[in-house]
């Protein structure tokens, strides 16, 4: 359950520090004193996109952290395989950081995490149900989805929906092989085209930087020869004096002479012998250069660079990326040429992929058709509590051609009055109906999941008397096995619950602040009473208030 949630800089809520209990709570507030900012600061915990807005104006950053105890062991397993640290006590405390750039980090258990490790644990955590979620139901593919969660059948769904996308990746294949003979040559004629061209030019990697250092020498060709001419001068010498090679000889034969009287001097008639040789060796070096430069290979030169640089702009680039180019165009080619024989093979494959999704899907429609009457019935029996007994709630299947949710089309039809035909949900349900058709599903579906915390957000729009009593009998029901919170503006919905929060808003040098506080036994009459008068607290109110609150 959600025991704690801790929220710092957001919105008009400066600093606050929430304890909730298990059983029913009720969060209420005049309007406009921050309720809706605690949902978007549980939202943000949970993975839900932020936003800057959500940072208290003069600061830089938000917070929120909520703490989790007594996890259900699929919570557990699933922070395992996230490999999130435990904790001794099996708890878990989420904490999302929001900057004023807009930016936000999270953290699981003082772990860094992503946005998505939330959304992956957020639905075993809390499911949160809001006018926004009343307003789905009137979409047929949520109505699925309810059907699916009832008749537990989210596994098979998912094999279908593989089978699915592997059917279309094979039919948008064939697609691609069918497409008429006149494309089909043009496109030969271009594959072959450019396959010729590039294979013409006989691309070899590391060309380019070859040709380029080549180009390079034969335009300095004149410095090189200089350069190599007086290096051979400086080790050779001329007809005037002996060059350097004469001269460490001589040094070299000296200290030789030496080192037969001093044994100290031979270190240094080995290391002038040896740099003797290493220079005769580099004089042979330089005798063997060839520093003439034939100006016609300039142009050859040149003309293979503008190849390849043509050919890069066409085909993308180097020598490399040319050549990949080659590669799948050449691929491209064989893959035309022997498109008859990959069709067919195609086409089995399309047919066998096909057979495995109609089989799933029959499957699977077989199995909503099942659990649509059962969920039918306890939807209908639900709404008959919710004080709506004359109205008919009607799960309608009909059979269509595959999609990404099977063989059937799905849809949930209502009839508020009894001889009427029933209609979409858009067509004829109020406010106040979709909020209690959403109370009666969810009631539903609660005893499918293993789901410990529910937030029901204003549920109660759009009644009043018998029917707000009616909902807030069965939220009080719910919360037997599940923590329920709600906010709620209705005296009758308020007086049932456990646990009362009162959100109260007051201006401070300029600044709005919010507050978050737990009521007792007098603090919560004083709030009925004011939800009850909508103004002025009178004593018949207040004693109103009592006898609600002391109701069994």
């Amino acid at each position: 359950m959600l025991a704690q949630l801790f929220i710092n800089n957001i919105a008009v809520i400066e600093r606050a520090s929430i304890d909730l209990e298990r059983g029913f709570t009720v969060l209420t507030g005049e309007t406009g004193a921050g309720k809706s900012i605690i949902i978007d600061a549980i939202h943000a915990v949970l993975g839900e996109r932020t936003s800057r807005e959500l940072v208290r104006t003069g600061t830089q950053a938000a917070s929120v952290s909520a703490l989790f105890t007594g996890l259900e062991p699929d919570v557990l397993a699933a922070l395992g395989e996230l490999s999130v640290p435990e904790e001794e006590d099996g708890s878990l405390l989420i904490q999302r950081d929001i900057r004023l750039s807009g930016k936000s980090t999270c953290k699981l258990n003082g772990a860094p995490a992503t946005v998505s490790m939330l959304k992956r644990i957020a639905p075993r955590l809390i499911s949160i149900h809001g006018q926004h979620e009343s307003y789905e139901l009137l979409s047929p593919e949520v109505h699925m989805d309810y059907i699916d969660s009832f008749a537990r059948v989210e596994e098979l769904r998912g094999r279908y929906q593989a089978s699915y996308r592997r059917l279309r990746q094979l039919q948008g294949k064939l697609e691609d092989f069918n497409t008429d003979e006149g494309e089909k040559a043009r496109q030969l004629d271009l594959l072959r085209y450019q396959i010729d061209e590039i294979e013409a030019a006989d691309i070899r990697p590391g060309e380019q930087e070859r040709l380029a250092q080549e180009r390079e020498a034969i335009r300095n060709s004149e410095k090189i020869a200089a350069s190599v001419e007086l290096s051979k001068a400086l080790l050779s010498g001329d007809e005037d004096r002996g060059g350097v090679l004469s001269d460490l000889a001589q040094a070299a034969a000296e200290m030789e002479k030496a080192a037969s009287f001093l044994p100290e001097a031979q270190e240094a008639a080995q290391k002038l012998r040896e740099a003797s040789y290493l220079l005769e060796d580099a004089d042979a070096a330089l005798h063997s250069l060839a520093v003439e430069f034939d100006p016609s290979a300039l142009d050859a030169i040149e003309e293979r660079l503008d190849l390849l640089y043509r050919l890069g702009l066409k085909y993308g680039g180097g020598e490399e990326k040319i050549l990949q180019y080659l590669a799948d165009c050449q691929e491209r080619l064989h893959a035309i040429e022997f498109s008859d024989e990959e069709r067919e093979k195609l086409e089995a494959e399309y047919e066998e992929e096909k057979k495995r999704a109609i089989a799933l899907a029959k499957e699977l429609s077989q199995k909503r058709q099942g659990a649509s009457g059962k969920f039918t019935a306890a939807v209908k029996k639900e709404l008959a509590f919710l004080n709506m007994p004359g109205i008919e709630f009607v799960t309608e299947i009909e059979r269509v051609p595959l999609h990404t949710g099977g063989c059937d089309k799905l849809r949930f039809l209502v009839s508020a009055n009894k001889g009427e035909p029933a209609k979409p949900l858009s067509k004829i349900a109020s406010g106040g109906e979709l909020s209690r058709i959403m109370l009666a599903v969810k009631t539903v579906l609660s005893g499918m999941d293993k789901i410990d915390t529910l937030i029901f957000d204003e549920v109660d729009t759009g009644i009043s008397g018998v029917a707000a009593n009616r909902v807030g009998e069965k939220l009080k029901q719910v919360s037997h096995n599940r923590q329920v919170l709600c906010i709620t503006h209705l005296a009758q919905i308020a007086a049932m619950a456990d646990n009362h929060l009162f959100i109260s808003k007051h201006t401070e040098k300029g600044r709005t602040f919010t507050k978050v506080e737990p009521l007792d036994f007098e603090g919560r009459k004083q709030e009925v009473a004011r939800i009850i008068s909508g103004d002025a607290v009178t004593e018949l109110q207040l004693k109103m208030a009592e006898e609600m609150l002391q109701r069994p």
